[in-house]
């Protein structure tokens, strides 16, 4: 294992921040060895600094993928804390389809974005909801995009295969019976879910207009790895992308608190959502 000094941690950290937002400070040292190190061997860099060089210097961006792939967490499980989904299905959807329903018929429009999509668990848990809430959805138009800027994250959600840890770790079995198909030693999410949700690879760092406006936004357990000031600007942008009347649920350990004014804290039941002012 290739070892960092302080120095090269500094440089990487913050060409890491650059292209991902995520910051990582000084006692993350042990995380860029485990991480990074392999990623450094396999192209050929003796140190970390001539990776980061590389790697700036490459413009078909491949080491740069490699290395958002390594060090970004990818940490998820379907149904993940349990209390937004349960918001979602009795409060959040009805309220939203109500609003959206034209009164003089035709499809009901919603779009629903998973901003750290990771490997696809928490938008297939959303799909799922709504296949729950509403069996028959012919008379409905719903739009379910889940973003991630880890190539590798993105490729597995897209193909939505899971090993039995990861089906285990949240999933009720009659979800799994009824919506997963078993593939060899894995199960594989059915057709009529795969086809409700759409993944692309996207940089939250980037501007958002090109996403279009959204009902309900997850963003959930991602900007805990971002300055405040990141934090503060990705904020400020979801806000111009959720609709007047639209949704956004956070990690259940985060809080907009002195992060973007613009939104307002609701509690139903145990869960907290924001709305916009």
């Amino acid at each position: 294992m290739i070892k960092i000094n302080p120095a090269e941690l500094k440089l990487v950290a913050q060409y890491i921040q650059e292209i991902s937002g995520i910051f990582l400070d000084q006692s993350k040292a042990y995380l860029f060895e485990t991480r990074l190190s392999s990623v450094a061997e396999s192209y050929g860099c003796k140190s970390y600094q001539e990776l980061q060089a590389k790697a700036r210097q490459d413009g078909s961006k491949v080491i740069e993928k490699a290395i958002v792939d390594a060090i970004t967490t990818n940490e998820t499980l379907f149904f993940r804390d349990k209390g937004p989904f349960e918001l979602l299905q009795h409060k959040i959807l009805p309220e939203v389809i109500d609003a959206r329903t034209p009164r003089a018929g035709g499809r009901v429009p919603v779009r629903i974005w998973s901003a750290a999509a990771s490997t696809g668990q928490e938008l297939y848990s959303i799909a799922i909801i709504i296949k729950e809430l509403l069996r028959d959805a012919a008379n409905y138009s719903f739009n379910l995009l889940g973003t991630d800027i880890s190539d590798a994250a993105i490729a597995q959600a897209s193909y939505g295969k899971y090993n039995r840890f990861e089906i285990e770790r949240g999933l009720d079995k009659k979800y799994l019976q009824k919506y997963f198909n078993l593939f060899g030693d894995s199960w594989k999410i059915k057709d009529e879910i795969r086809a409700m949700v759409t993944f692309k690879k996207f940089n939250l760092m980037q501007p958002l207009s090109s996403l279009g406006k959204f009902d309900i936004i997850f963003c959930r357990n991602v900007a805990i790895y971002f300055t405040l000031e990141d934090r503060k600007k990705l904020f400020n942008k979801l806000a111009d992308c959720l609709a007047d009347d639209g949704y956004l649920l956070i990690g259940s350990t985060e809080s907009l608190t002195g992060v973007c004014s613009r939104f307002v804290p609701k509690r139903h039941l145990r869960t907290i959502f924001y709305q916009k002012q």
